[in-house]
C-alpha cells in the first residue's frame, strides 16, 4: 500500500561545499524520534551500568585471589619441610591419626543424632599389647584405618538409638491387649511417649520401602538398612518421606500421631532383623 503525501516528510540536509541534499522519512518517525534518543541512552547507560559493576566484580576477585595466595605462601613458611626419608615418616603417621580422628568424630556425629552419648577422640593409640609391638607404624595405623572404616559404616547403616528422645511408655514382649484386658497380646516393638505433631526420626542410613497405611500400624513408615536390617515407625499423623527415598540418621520421617490400632499419641518403632522383629530396647545404646 503506498503511503499518503502527509505521511511523508522531507528532511532538506544543507552543505556550504556542496548541493542540498534531501530526504524523505516518515512523519511517525521524525514524531517519535524523542522517544528513539530516550531508548538508545537507556541502553548506553545499561552498558555502563554493566561495564562498571564487571570492572568492580574482576577487581574484587583479583584482591580475593591475592589475599589467598598470601595466606597460601605464609601456610607454606609455616608447614614443616622434609628434607629427608628418615623425617618423612612422622608427617605420614600424623596424616593417618588425624584421619582417624575424623572418622571418629564421624562415629560420634551418627551417635548424638540418635541422642547417644559419643566418645572421646582424644589420645588415639594402640593397647600396648606385644602383638602390636610387632608392627611397623604403617602397619598399625593401616589396620586402624581398616577397622574404623568397618565402624563408620556399621554405626551408620544399623539402627541405634532413639527414634524421639522421650520415655517408653510400652515395652518389646507379651502385654495385656490395651482395648480388651483380658486378653494379652505380643508387642513387637517398643512405644514412646508424645504429642501429635512431635517429629519421628530414623535410626540409621537406609531405603524407605514402605510410606502409607499398614493395617493396625495405620500411618506407618518402614526403612530397610544394611546386613537385613528393617526399622518400623507406626501410627504416625504425618509421613515427611516417599517409598524409595534414600534417608540418613537423624531425618526426620514422619509426625507422632494415633492412627490405626492405637489408644492415644506415641510412636510405635520396631527394629527386624531378615523380617523378625527383634527387641529394640538392645538397639538403644552403643553398649548393647
Amino acid at each position: 500500500m503506498n503511503s499518503k503525501p502527509t505521511d511523508i516528510s522531507t528532511v532538506i540536509i544543507v552543505n556550504k561545499n556542496s548541493e542540498p541534499k534531501t530526504l524523505q522519512v516518515k512523519t511517525k518517525h521524525i514524531s517519535r524520534i524523542k522517544h528513539y534518543a530516550a531508548g538508545i541512552l537507556s541502553v548506553i547507560v545499561l552498558l555502563s551500568v554493566v561495564i562498571i559493576y564487571q570492572r568492580s566484580q574482576n577487581k574484587k576477585q583479583e584482591e580475593e585471589k591475592t589475599q589467598l595466595l598470601a595466606q597460601i605462601t605464609k601456610l607454606k613458611g609455616a608447614a614443616p619441610i622434609a628434607p629427608s626419608i628418615q623425617e618423612k615418616k612422622p608427617v605420614d603417621a600424623q596424616s593417618y591419626i588425624q584421619s582417624i580422628e575424623g572418622k571418629l568424630q564421624k562415629i560420634n556425629d551418627y551417635l548424638k543424632k540418635r541422642g547417644l552419648k559419643g566418645f572421646s577422640t582424644k589420645a588415639v593409640g594402640g593397647n600396648g599389647n606385644a602383638e602390636a609391638a610387632k608392627l611397623t607404624d604403617d602397619e598399625a595405623y593401616s589396620l586402624y584405618d581398616e577397622y574404623l572404616n568397618r565402624l563408620v559404616h556399621t554405626v551408620a547403616f544399623t539402627p541405634m538409638g532413639y527414634p524421639r528422645i522421650s520415655s517408653l511408655t510400652s515395652y518389646f514382649g507379651y502385654r495385656s491387649d490395651p482395648f480388651n484386658s483380658a486378653h494379652a497380646e505380643f508387642h513387637p516393638g517398643i512405644d514412646f511417649k508424645g504429642n501429635k505433631g512431635d517429629a519421628a526420626r530414623c535410626t540409621a542410613n537406609g531405603t524407605v520401602v514402605g510410606a502409607g497405611w499398614y493395617g493396625g500400624y495405620g500411618n506407618c513408615v518402614r526403612i530397610a538398612h544394611a546386613n537385613n536390617y528393617e526399622t518400623l515407625y507406626g501410627h504416625l499423623s504425618r509421613i515427611s518421606v516417599k517409598v524409595g527415598q534414600e534417608v540418613t540418621v537423624g531425618e526426620k520421617i514422619g509426625e507422632v500421631g494415633s492412627t490405626g490400632h492405637s489408644t492415644g499419641a506415641h510412636l510405635h518403632y520396631e527394629v527386624r532383623k531378615n523380617g523378625k522383629a527383634v527387641n529394640p530396647i538392645s538397639f538403644l545404646t552403643l553398649n548393647n
